[in-house]
């Protein structure tokens, strides 16, 4: 679609077509609201990256109708433990919790976008590729959003409200003059799919702390395919074999090692803590990762994205219905801004406890982990957590 054919006018311009963007427009198409969805890249990106999806998203997601479909495309993962090497310092049941779904579900984000892609096609709606938003303006009766298709023409689309799930870097968070306040870990990050054997089975996710750095190893979908995170002090652009393995060999488990047979996919990242000032400004909302940004301990950043989307969703559809008034905007930031808040504080405190170094800290804190992860309510209350439930 070149830019001259885009309407003239929408009730909300969503800008970017990742999980976040892709849940509330499912939202809104559901509700019966015009809207237009954009993002800069001409295709949805085929790599994996996020790959977990809490329980309390899939509690989320019932009402899209996508569960079902997500739940047979992906791995669902019982349990989460903490290891020291060969040490297990806590093991963190998911059976016993209090919903439908009491597992961690493992499957690539691509396959979750498409799955949400899927269903926004089916509810009328679609997502409009290559095209970059150059400028949002707000004035009493509306906002105006101008972008540029690939061979650089441009049109500009009113709309009632603009909302800005364009990641970290995000235009509209910019010209909202919204803060993102925060800063960034020393170290960079590496993630790797492989295939590869390995000695600890596929029915658990495991968080290996290690004076090296922390290390993350999950069971993805399909036959010892595994996803790989380990922090690095500077990872290169495409991590090779030979840097996962070493990694998996200086930080996994010594007495029984892993063997990668096959490279899926690699990339490094560099992760910030950073939490927005406010997700509203006048006609324009945030959400997602242009509202929050963290560590991936624990698996939480797309998880609070799309639940994100949907919360706002069901804001916006309230103020468009006539069911509110515009004030009603508000109680989408009371109620996600606090949720993320607390997610960037403690995977922040993971991520350092995972990493502590000097044999005299490490050994108080596995001692510590093993104490209190022994303790019924505490192990009932890290479950609750990391699910997404707490």
């Amino acid at each position: 679609m070149k830019a001259r054919e885009l309407p003239v006018s929408t009730d909300v311009v969503i800008v970017g077509a990742g999980p976040t963007g892709l849940a509330l427009g499912c939202v809104l198409a559901a509700a019966g609201h015009s809207f237009l969805l954009v993002d800069r890249l001409a295709e949805g990106v085929n790599t994996s990256r996020a790959a977990v999806v809490h329980s309390r998203t899939l509690e989320v997601l019932e009402e899209l109708e996508v569960t079902g479909r997500l739940k047979a495309l992906g791995h669902t993962v019982p349990q989460f433990t903490l290891r020291d090497r060969d040490r297990l310092l806590a093991r963190i049941p998911f059976d016993r919790l209090p919903t439908a779904y009491p597992h961690t579900l493992m499957i690539p984000q691509n396959v979750t976008e498409g799955v949400l892609l899927d269903r926004l096609r089916a509810l009328g709606g679609d997502v409009l590729r290559g095209f970059s938003v150059c400028e949002v303006r707000q004035d009493a009766e509306g906002a105006s959003v101008t972008v540029a298709s690939a061979d650089q023409e441009r049109s500009t689309i009113r709309a009632r409200y603009v909302v800005g799930a364009d990641g970290m870097h995000s235009t509209v968070r910019e010209h909202a003059g919204i803060g993102f306040e925060g800063a960034a870990y020393a170290e960079s990050f590496v993630l790797a799919d492989v295939v590869m054997s390995w000695p600890l089975g596929h029915d658990q996710v495991m968080l290996f702390v290690s004076p090296q750095g922390l290390a993350v190893v999950a069971p993805l979908p399909g036959e010892d395919r595994y996803r790989v995170v380990a922090t690095v002090d500077d990872a290169p652009d495409e991590p090779s074999t030979g840097l996962i393995q070493a990694l998996l060999d200086a930080r996994g488990p010594s007495k029984s090692r892993s063997q990668i047979r096959e490279l899926l996919w690699s990339s490094r990242f560099r992760v910030h803590h950073r939490l927005a000032d406010r997700y509203r400004a006048g006609r324009f909302l945030i959400a997602g990762d242009a509202a929050h940004v963290h560590s991936p301990a624990g698996g939480q950043g797309m998880n609070t994205g799309i639940q994100d989307g949907v919360a706002l969703g069901h804001v916006l559809d309230a103020v468009l219905a006539g069911r509110t008034d515009e004030s009603g905007l508000d109680e989408y930031e009371r109620t996600r801004r606090p949720i993320a808040k607390k997610v960037v504080a403690v995977t922040d405190r993971m991520t350092k406890m995972a990493t502590l170094r000097g044999a005299h800290k490490r050994a108080m804190r596995n001692f510590m982990i093993g104490l209190l992860s022994r303790m019924p309510p505490v192990r009932r209350r890290l479950a609750m957590e990391l699910a997404g439930l707490a």
